[in-house]
């Protein structure tokens, strides 16, 4: 049975940072595209970032340049790095696999996600 596990999340200021981490049990994702999604309440899951079996990355225009996804292959991990939070990051974020394909901002690509870990950016 193929598991993902977030952790990482926490209430931080605004301005401040968080690093998200994402690892796997059942499947090593080594060279499988992953990302990091995003679901405020009342909102639909909206991406944040993707790291390419390559390691090329893409980003949602909203995070370029405050978050950074990055992967330890050796550890089966992936990180999401987030710095000058705004309370409009706040969110539950799901990290996701693509096994079937490249690095995608489209939910439905995804085939496994974890549980989610909450993170709150106070004013």
């Amino acid at each position: 049975q193929v598991q993902l596990v977030e952790s990482g999340g926490g209430l931080v200021q605004a301005g401040g940072s968080l690093r998200l981490s994402c690892t796997s049990s059942g499947r090593t994702f080594s060279y499988d595209a992953m990302g990091w999604f995003r679901q405020a309440p009342g909102k639909e899951r909206e991406f944040v970032a993707a790291i390419n079996w390559s390691d090329s990355t893409v980003y949602a225009d909203s995070v370029k340049g405050r978050f950074t996804i990055s992967r330890d292959r050796a550890n089966n991990m992936v990180y999401l790095q987030m710095n000058k939070l705004k309370p409009e990051d706040t969110a539950v974020y799901y990290c996701g696999v693509v096994t079937t394909g490249g690095a995608s901002e489209t939910y439905s690509d995804y085939e496994y996600w974890g549980q989610g870990t909450q993170v709150t950016v106070s004013s």
